[in-house]
């Protein structure tokens, strides 16, 4: 076993921390007061002009309450397990007697949803209840079942109940009752990994070894020979939930589910977007709890295909529509990128799980950049609408009438038929706190610069008080109190942000300190700490254009701007239109002035740069003519990328060309 599983790393559960941060404190107060609300209505199909749900409407016709047909997509009941998910973790930090009965009422339904034999699953119950596990290619049955596991592990964590975790321990011994190499048994896994990272954290709570196991068995058997999803299909006469007639034999298409080769084989980030990072982030979480070398060596090699060379600025994975999916290294397009909501979460997790491996500030540097641009920017800033598809270039004129671009919304949706985004959001940023500190032997990581106040017990019992102060997004300033009940030697590891211009400057009760390592990314303090000593970490933070590797095409002659953890765009509401008529000029000077006024408040950055000229100035409809310079001087006006589309509809794009 490797020294990195030897000292793996331990998060903080969520009772050990209060978020208390003057950026955060307005997602998470959005999430805990609206969302979270809005969601529960949307789920009840009482969102006016939204997409219906019919998550609650199902699970009344299968708990026996109400009479119908079921409605929605076969994975529907996952939307409910993710909110209430999100509830767990709003609970855990923030009682609220109203909202926990509302929970508990919800448990109610789903028990009683539930089956004889542990099985839940309110398609099958009421659509097609002779035909359990007979389509795990299609129909979801484990990806469900994983989700309610993590709400149930969740509700669990932060109320004590048990109804819904003793549930789903009936569920999860039916399923290792029907899964696994056995003879009589089934020999396959789902065709949407999640099961997977729900079991491990059922075996956390439970620590029951037969979860773990059946966890390793669904990895394990994931890409062995002769395929799985072959031999089901032609169980059930070729044939598919979608779409009549014959269909194609399922192992032509492997790579979508990530089911091509054993995982220990797979060193390239490939097919459906989310499914991958959901594996990743089990085998992750095994090869942490089993000491599998072989496991963490793949996980290494796919985090740096995936992060290298399949992720967009703004933390985004995912470049096609196609199948919602990696395509190739260096495929980033911006107008027709898929950059799912989803996979950017899943991405979090994996990071997350890979920080609990190794201390390296690359795991860390990724969540930030996903959760500054991607996680806060797909939800609107009332909390009432969001993004399925992350673009970093929308034309909405395309996105209306191009096919190929109208999974490109030019406007965030107050639901979606296919719902998975809003909810996994919801629990993600409800369970932010869990992402800032792990420790080790005596030592704490401060991965993410997120003001809040902490409790954190090392190894030896001791106790260490952290309160943190952060200025971040906006200028990069984090103080640390420590409270302690007597002298305690221990590391301090702070993160140094990829995006620093500079060495950090380190104030340690006020003196500077030079004499800091730096240790795969993070600044190692080793000292005796003493109730009330106060660290202060000023992270150097300047407005740059950013180039791309010219392997990624679509950016070739074109610049991002970025500032600390945020990328910008621009905005037609600030910049007319078209925007690919502008220009930035190369070696711009980057002007940043803090703008309160608009979008809740929000810093600005200026840039010198190029109009070519307007469809209006040219002398006839025609769409060609011969070559005339035509640039006039312009100032771009530039507006972090999360905050884009909340003032209208209109164009917005994130690389802009450069006038040499």
């Amino acid at each position: 076993m490797s020294n990195a599983l030897l000292q793996a790393k331990h998060k903080l559960s969520l009772n050990q921390i209060q978020i208390n941060d003057d950026f955060w404190n307005h997602y998470v107060n959005l999430v805990r007061n609206t969302v979270i609300p809005y969601q529960w209505e949307a789920l009840n199909d009482r969102v006016p002009d939204a997409e219906p749900s019919h998550a609650i409407h199902n699970f009344r016709i299968a708990a026996g309450l109400e009479t119908g047909e079921y409605h929605g997509w076969v994975f529907q009941d996952s939307d409910l397990a993710k909110w209430l998910e999100a509830v767990a973790y709003s609970l855990q930090q923030q009682p609220d007697a109203a909202l926990e009965q509302t929970a508990d009422e919800t448990i109610d339904l789903i028990v009683q949803a539930q089956q004889s034999d542990g099985y839940l699953n309110t398609y099958f119950t009421i659509k097609e209840p002779g035909k359990r596990w007979t389509n795990l290619y299609e129909c979801h049955e484990l990806y469900c079942a994983g989700h309610m596991i993590e709400a149930a592990v969740a509700y669990f964590e932060a109320t004590g109940k048990r109804k819904l975790l003793d549930a789903m321990c009936r569920f999860a011994d039916h399923i290792q009752d029907v899964f696994g190499p056995e003879e009589g048994k089934i020999r396959g896994y789902d065709g949407h990994q999640e099961i997977e990272l729900a079991l491990v954290k059922l075996y956390t709570v439970t620590k029951q070894e037969k979860y773990l196991q059946l966890a390793c068995y669904f990895i394990d058997e994931r890409g062995q020979q002769p395929d799985f999803f072959d031999g089901e299909w032609e169980r059930r006469g070729k044939t598919s939930i979608y779409r009549a007639g014959e269909t194609p034999l399922p192992s032509l298409s492997s790579i979508y589910n990530q089911s091509h080769l054993p995982v220990r084989e797979q060193d390239t980030a490939i097919g459906h977007s989310v499914r991958a990072v959901y594996m990743y982030t089990a085998m992750a979480d095994l090869a942490r709890l089993t000491g599998d070398e072989k496991l963490l060596a793949a996980c290494k090699k796919l985090w740096a295909n995936m992060t290298q060379k399949q992720m967009y600025i703004t933390g985004g994975i995912g470049s096609t529509h196609h199948g919602e999916a990696f395509s190739f290294d260096y495929d980033l397009p911006n107008d027709t990128v898929y950059a799912e909501t989803c996979a950017s979460i899943g991405l979090l997790y994996f990071a997350q799980r890979m920080l609990r491996l190794e201390t390296r500030s690359e795991y860390a540097d990724v969540i930030e950049r996903a959760l500054y641009n991607i996680i806060i920017g797909s939800m609107s800033q009332d909390g009432k609408r969001f993004f399925y598809v992350n673009p970093l270039e929308v034309w909405p004129q395309a996105s209306a009438h191009n096919p190929g671009k109208r999974h490109v919304k030019a406007e965030r949706q107050k639901w979606f038929g296919c719902a998975c985004c809003p909810p996994n959001l919801a629990r993600i940023l409800s369970s932010l706190g869990e992402y800032i500190y792990t420790t080790e032997t005596g030592r704490i990581n401060c991965h993410l610069f997120i003001g809040s106040e902490s409790t954190i017990t090392l190894d030896d019992a001791t106790q260490v008080g952290l309160k943190q102060v952060c200025s971040l997004p906006w200028s990069g300033e984090a103080s640390l109190e420590l409270s302690l009940a007597q002298p305690r030697s221990f590391t301090l590891a702070l993160r140094v942000p990829y995006w620093c211009d500079s060495q950090p400057q380190l104030l340690i009760n006020g003196e500077k300190e030079d004499a800091y390592t730096v240790e795969n990314g993070y600044a190692i303090i080793d000292r005796i700490w003493t109730d009330g000593d106060t660290v202060i970490w000023l992270l150097p933070m300047e407005a740059h254009l950013i180039q791309a590797n010219p392997l990624i095409r679509s950016n070739a002659g074109k610049a991002a701007i970025q500032r600390g953890p945020l990328v910008y765009c621009v905005e037609q509401v600030d910049n007319g239109a078209p925007l690919a008529s502008l220009s930035l000029q190369s070696g711009t000077r980057l002007k940043v002035e803090a703008d309160t006024s608009a979008l809740g408040g929000t810093v600005r950055i200026e840039a010198e740069g190029f109009r070519d000229a307007t469809p209006e100035a040219w002398a006839s409809a025609e769409p060609y003519r011969r070559w005339a310079p035509s640039a006039e001087p312009v100032a771009l006006q530039a507006v972090p990328y999360f905050q884009w589309g909340n003032r209208g509809v209109g164009e917005m794009a994130v690389w802009i060309r450069v006038h040499q």
